[in-house]
């Protein structure tokens, strides 16, 4: 390994264009990063033949974008021998990832990004949303989405004024995305629509009689769905499929014991801290959706499979998350990302479970179900699962139809 770092370094050393006082750091963070020897050693060098093309062109760095990085993909290569589409994917992510760090240092102008007044309107709601109304990342992403799109086909690029939009175009605007969208996604729409024009609202743009003509949207639902709960005996087989004797298999033991055990949400294991466990204590600290923050007790057999995980899996990192990638660049899990629920499929192959549903959330519905076969009532659930709603929680009551029918008052008239 170290042979490859050092032909790592000969490459940087060959470098005579305008990269060649970069590309030390840039192999330098690369390794801090964890990334492995050979992985470096293509990157520098993809890094030394960019090098040379710039200075056969006599690009500065000043002036180095996109433009460039394109034409240089597009070049004549030598003898016109032919590359491999797999080579092409990895020199471009290559390239991009140095043309980002150079960016990071200084070294090359940002991109710049031509903003509308219909941008920097949704801007500004998107932060009321976060700092205001307390809404999860994903709700906010799908109401500035709908937002802007609005804006969009109403004022396009043009000044925004919130006081030309009558009720036929909020109508109108309802009615085109009901060629492409079924009743629960329309009904989304409709919601985010009435939640920007009560912003407009608030800010003094519109009138209460705009956002009240914003159409409903009928979803009948007579037999609501029942939550998909992995059995206890799949949760432990799928639990019990990871190899200890790995830094991998240590994490992805430690994350479907939060899920099972503690019913945490994806994301809320995404975002733990290296500091939100209390040892001493006994607690586990976990920001919800709203970005509350919430003291839950730590298990004995979840504290054990997390601190195996510090101690002899988690890589060396600077990163304060609990969880990290278990490749490089070596940093915690993507917010956003669908990390949790690969952990969660891999675990459910490794086990050969052939479960219907394969996503993360299915632990935490089968701890809901456990709890109320045990006897717990639907507050205590809603309590656990923290729920910020009684009706969220409400849909567990069709799962246990035994304990139902115990309640049911005996028909008047009826057999004793």
């Amino acid at each position: 390994m170290q042979r490859t770092y050092e032909s790592a370094a000969a490459f940087v050393g060959r470098a005579t264009g305008p990269l060649a006082s970069h590309l030390g750091l840039f192999v330098t963070s690369l390794i801090a990063q964890q990334y492995a020897a050979s992985v470096i050693h293509i990157k520098a060098q993809h890094a030394l033949a960019l090098d040379r093309w710039l200075a056969k062109r006599r690009v500065v760095l000043v002036d180095l974008g996109e433009v460039h990085i394109e034409r240089y993909e597009h070049r004549r290569r030598l003898r016109q021998q032919r590359i491999r589409t797999e080579t092409r994917r990895r020199e471009r992510c290559d390239i991009s990832q140095l043309l980002q760090f150079l960016r990071g240092h200084g070294v090359c102008p940002t991109v710049r990004v031509e903003t509308t007044a219909s941008d920097d309107l949704v801007a500004r709601y998107e932060q009321h949303l976060q700092d205001q109304q307390g809404l999860a990342t994903a709700a906010i992403e799908r109401y500035r989405t709908v937002a802007g799109r609005f804006l969009h086909e109403r004022f396009d690029s043009s000044a925004v004024d919130l006081r030309a939009p009558r009720a036929d175009d909020v109508i109108a605007f309802v009615q085109r995305q009901t060629k492409r969208l079924r009743p629960p996604a329309l009904k989304c729409v409709v919601n985010a629509l009435r939640s920007f024009l009560r912003y407009a609202q608030y800010c003094g743009e519109v009138t209460i009689a705009l956002v009240a003509a914003v159409p409903t949207v009928a979803v009948w639902s007579t037999t609501p769905s029942l939550p998909k709960a992995i059995s206890p005996e799949h949760a432990q087989r799928a639990i019990a499929s990871c190899d200890l004797s790995t830094s991998v298999g240590l994490r992805d033991r430690a994350v479907p014991l939060l899920l099972a055990r503690l019913g945490l949400r994806a994301h809320e294991i995404i975002a733990l801290q290296l500091g939100d466990c209390d040892w001493d204590g006994g607690h586990l600290r976990v920001r919800s959706k709203s970005g509350r923050e919430q003291l839950l007790p730590m298990p004995v057999e979840v504290g054990e499979a997390i601190a195996a995980y510090l101690q002899q899996g988690r890589p060396a990192s600077k990163d304060r998350h609990l969880f990290l990638r278990s490749m490089a660049p070596i940093r915690g899990l993507m917010p956003g990302s669908d990390a949790i629920g690969t952990i969660v499929r891999n675990a459910l192959q490794r086990a050969q479970i052939d479960a219907p549903h394969r996503g993360s959330h299915q632990f935490r519905h089968a701890l809901a179900v456990r709890m109320l076969q045990g006897g717990a009532s639907l507050a205590e659930i809603g309590e656990v699962l923290r729920h910020q709603s009684p009706q969220t929680t409400s849909i567990y009551a069709r799962v246990d139809i035994g304990a139902l029918r115990s309640l049911a008052q005996p028909w008047p008239g009826g057999a004793p």
